[in-house]
């Protein structure tokens, strides 16, 4: 099962016992997804949902928040790619346009008297006080994300949207959501617009918004982990490129010491010197601190350092004079 019908599985357990709240869920699952069908004189409201638990809700709703046993008549069908579809369809006109007028749902810029005269009509919401109360607002935005949201696998990427099929529905909702603190984006997806959120922490705050706290637990179940493996991967790779600097130096001062040894030999240099060239060749996966605690009397790994950058500087010096001398003899054999 997928994280996303995980929590639309969750939401849809989730009854409020305030009407008001139910109103609020049931007009954002209208305005998304019901639609106003005419046949000749007769009208009928129609909601579509691929989820049995999303069209087990909306009947469930339909029949407490109204008081409707009788009037909802529900069609499964299966489509060529095998995916089951759920049609709720009220028929009773009276029941129709009590619905709509408690939801504050309207078609088409109408009021509901008159209604539309033919085709299929989407419906809006046509008044504010329907999501007045903050409790509203979440259970409008809870029935948004039912019918028309989905999230991807936190495993693999944070997302989470709402596809309406309008700009002004877009710019509703996102508003809600910003009420709550959420950065919510607008994009526009083919002929619809795309209410999303990408930010792991954010998508944290809407599932709270929403009351869906199974999911808000096992989504920061998610988050921590990939913290914890980006947090280990981050010390990894920073020890690997101390270790690989670390590598490069000491190769770098071992190929400086061998040059003067070959080519001067150390008796030229220092007491300090010479005992730290030999335990830089002598030990080469050593770290300068553990070079420094080599030496009598120790010194610190600043010390050790100092020392080693003279041993380059000689090396470095032996070799220019050695170039000179090459270009010198060139010049006496012409």
């Amino acid at each position: 099962m997928s994280f996303s019908k995980d929590v639309k599985e969750e939401l849809s357990a989730q009854y409020s016992s305030a009407r008001h709240c139910c109103l609020a869920e049931l007009a954002a699952m209208l305005s998304y997804e019901g639609r106003i069908v005419q046949s000749g004189s007769k009208y009928y409201l129609k909601i579509q949902t691929e989820n049995i638990d999303v069209a087990r809700k909306y009947f469930t709703l339909i029949r407490k928040t109204f008081n409707i046993n009788n009037d909802v008549s529900v069609k499964t069908n299966i489509s060529l790619k095998n995916n089951t579809s759920y049609t709720l369809i009220i028929k009773n006109m009276e029941t129709i346009t009590h619905i709509l007028q408690a939801t504050k749902l309207s078609c088409d810029d109408m009021t509901v008297s008159p209604l539309p005269v033919q085709g299929v009509h989407e419906l809006k919401v046509s008044s504010q006080l329907i999501t007045q109360n903050t409790c509203c607002k979440r259970a409008f935005i809870r029935g948004a994300f039912l019918v028309s949201g989905s999230m991807s696998n936190p495993k693999k990427a944070y997302h989470l949207e709402v596809v309406v099929s309008s700009l002004d529905k877009a710019e509703h909702l996102r508003e809600m959501i910003t009420a709550f603190s959420i950065d919510a984006k607008i994009v526009m997806r083919k002929k619809n617009y795309v209410v999303y959120i990408k930010e792991g922490s954010q998508i944290v705050d809407f599932l709270n918004v929403v009351e869906a706290h199974i999911a808000l637990m096992n989504l920061e179940n998610v988050r921590i982990l990939k913290e914890m493996r980006n947090s280990i991967n981050r010390q990894v790779n920073c020890e690997a490129a101390n270790i690989n600097k670390t590598v490069t130096a000491a190769t770098k001062q071992i190929e400086d010491i061998i040059y003067i040894r070959d080519h001067v030999g150390y008796g030229d240099l220092s007491e300090g010197l010479e005992d730290i060239a030999k335990l830089r060749v002598e030990y080469p996966e050593a770290s300068l601190k553990e070079l420094g605690a080599m030496l009598l009397p120790p010194i610190g790994k600043s010390g050790v350092n100092h020392r080693l950058r003279k041993l380059s500087m000689i090396a470095d010096h032996l070799r220019e004079l050695k170039e000179e001398n090459s270009h010198d003899n060139e010049g006496n054999s012409h």
